[in-house]
């Protein structure tokens, strides 16, 4: 896997990263540290990713368990240390899954991906408390 960052200097502290797959990603700072605000932070766009990942195993293992998931939602919340480097502390990632989707599944698909397959929080667990909680929810 690979990525290519470039500094998009006019816009003051914006970053564009193309992906090995080719595809744009726009990442910016904070106006007190010389950004504009005009795309997700960097840390933010680590964050979104873990969610991502973790959102794709649920949902692929509910699928294959061949379960009526008609919609899932992750909402991460995270803490951060204090001091340089602000690493993650905490992350928490609450899923709501959409359907006539059983609980145990749901507690199951979210194990699976919280303990083997989310190659995302599993790394970030290196450094931070990661914990999961779920709901189900009519579609």
């Amino acid at each position: 896997m690979e990525c290519t960052i470039q500094w998009l200097k006019a816009s003051g502290m914006a970053f564009a990263a193309e992906t090995g797959s080719g595809h744009l990603i726009t990442m910016d700072g904070a106006p007190d540290g010389g950004g504009r605000n005009l795309a997700p932070r960097p840390m933010e766009t680590l964050l979104a990713g873990a969610g991502a990942c973790s959102a794709y195993d649920v949902v692929l293992i509910l699928q294959r368990g061949r379960h009526p998931v008609a919609g899932c939602q992750v909402k991460v919340t995270s803490e951060r240390a204090e001091t340089d480097p602000k690493v993650f502390t905490r992350i928490h990632l609450h899923f709501i899954i959409q359907g006539a989707v059983p609980e145990q599944a749901v507690q199951r698909a979210v194990a699976l991906s919280h303990e083997k397959y989310c190659s995302a929080t599993v790394m970030l667990a290196k450094t931070a408390e990661v914990t999961t909680s779920f709901e189900v929810v009519a579609a």
